[in-house]
């Protein structure tokens, strides 16, 4: 892979499972002016906060004897400004629901809203007609993907989900060895050699992410001291394999049916729907108490230091609320549901929107090859030993789903697909995952680290041995 070398920074990556919700810094880079009298202005630098980054394209304009490097974004003039605010909001809530009435429709119910959205929002973005980076996506990330959460989990009763956690959990594992395979065998077939000393590094940084999700690929790569460029191709590419492995888990689980309603908590949802004659002041107490737990789980996490812990944070809280009370909390839930359902839609339509097909394939054609290959694998032998072990099918598609998207995206594809009783264990599945990922790859990193020393130590000796044997055979003969 042709590398262009910049002396710019590049776009650093948003993890997208536990700390989706920080902006990142994103310099944008002018060029010097074209005066001709000019020849030593230098570049100029502003900062902005932009969403799931990738590596914008990058070209050279002359400059007398001099190649000025730019970062612009993957179309120059999308029909939609990243800057026309309205706009942008507009096209993800349009997006999200669509996908919702996609599902009155033959095709829409096979492939769920959640599918649509996200191929809605991939084709709008690479097509020029929303942007792939904009603030909404940041504000939405920010702000309200941590509050969908509360209202998602207003019936984790944990008295009621512990054994369909235990068997989720052993779900979760197994698919955790499954990328671990599959990071093997990626990288034997996609060495990535381009990269030189990155490509082992950028290899455990994608074995952390697709276990427990992109906030192990940051912590991974900035311990092991991947290049800035690397970094960023690697995030363009993690986005469109997300979002193409996210279809393809939803197609897969099209067939499953939703799980009926919960027995002890059908009078609850029948008294909330039926005779409760104040559906506003049900729905802005929901409102008002997941605002108060998301306030509070980022007070504490920012008191205790705890980076990316709001969201834990967040799910702590209401579940331990919910199991406390769990009546309270059920006849709350209804309204709950309604609001996350269209969060969780806008918050695919940003996945779609944030993936850059046209970037991977000039920056980063062998790490996209790469994590294809690490997927694939992963995906094969999830469900190969899965059904060899006699797994339900939902289980092993949520546990493959907290993998790679980690928490925030098994809960949405638990909700969206009506499984409830995996919500609460998917969103558990995934902070564990987090909590182990990111030494799994440091681990592989290191073990593959002392091999690729061991091999260059040895090449080295033999070629000395042989440059020593022929300086004695030319000596003797």
């Amino acid at each position: 892979m042709a590398s262009i070398a910049s002396p710019y920074p590049l776009p650093l990556p948003r993890p997208r499972s536990l700390s989706p919700f920080l902006p990142i810094p994103f310099i944008h880079v002018s060029p010097p002016s074209s005066s001709r009298h000019n020849s030593k202005c230098s570049p100029s630098f502003h900062i902005t906060n932009n969403p799931r980054l990738s590596p914008s394209i990058i070209y050279k304009e002359g400059h007398r004897n001099r190649s000025v490097v730019m970062v612009r974004s993957q179309l120059s003039n999308p029909i939609i400004s990243p800057n026309d605010h309205w706009g942008t909001w507009t096209a993800l809530l349009v997006t999200g629901a669509f996908g919702l009435w996609s599902e009155k429709t033959k095709l829409g119910s096979m492939v769920s809203a959640a599918l649509v959205s996200t191929l809605l929002g991939l084709a709008a973005s690479n097509l020029g007609i929303i942007p792939y980076e904009a603030k909404a996506y940041a504000v939405f990330l920010e702000f309200l993907l941590p509050l969908s959460i509360p209202l998602l989990l207003f019936r984790a009763d944990l008295r009621r989900i512990v054994q369909s956690t235990g068997i989720l959990l052993l779900a979760f594992l197994l698919g955790s060895v499954a990328t671990t395979v599959g990071t093997l065998v990626a990288f034997l077939l996609v060495p990535m050699r381009s990269l030189g000393t990155d490509s082992w590094k950028i290899a455990s940084a994608f074995m952390g992410s697709y276990i427990g999700g992109s906030i192990n690929y940051v912590a991974i790569s900035e311990a092991l001291g991947v290049s800035p460029s690397v970094l960023a191709a690697g995030v363009a590419a993690d986005n469109v394999i997300t979002a193409i492995y996210f279809m393809i888990l939803f197609t897969l689980a099209s067939k499953i049916p939703p799980e009926a309603s919960p027995a002890n908590g059908t009078e609850v949802d029948k008294e909330s729907n039926s005779e409760d004659k104040t559906p506003v002041l049900q729905t802005a107490t929901a409102l008002a108490i997941s605002f108060v737990i998301c306030k509070t789980a980022t007070y504490l996490s920012n008191l205790f230091g705890i980076q990316g812990g709001s969201l834990p944070g967040v799910t702590a809280i209401v579940v331990i609320l919910a199991t406390l009370l769990p009546k309270q909390f059920s006849y709350l839930a209804p309204a709950g549901d309604t609001l996350a359902l269209v969060l969780m839609q806008v918050f695919f339509s940003v996945v779609g929107a944030s993936g850059s097909i046209w970037n991977v394939i000039n920056t980063a054609p062998s790490i996209f090859l790469f994590a294809l290959v690490q997927v694939t694998v992963h995906l094969a032998i999830i469900l190969g030993l899965g059904k060899l072990f006699h797994f339900d099918l939902k289980l092993l598609l949520i546990a493959s789903n907290a993998n790679v998207g980690g928490p925030t995206t098994a809960c949405g594809m638990a909700t969206t697909k009506g499984w409830g009783s995996l919500v609460v264990p998917g969103i558990l599945a995934g902070i564990f995952g987090i909590s182990m990922a990111t030494f799994l790859g440091l681990g592989f990193g290191t073990m593959v680290s002392v091999i690729r020393s061991e091999t260059v130590a040895l090449q080295l000796n033999f070629e000395s041995t042989t440059l020593t044997i022929r300086v004695a055979e030319s000596f003797i003969f």
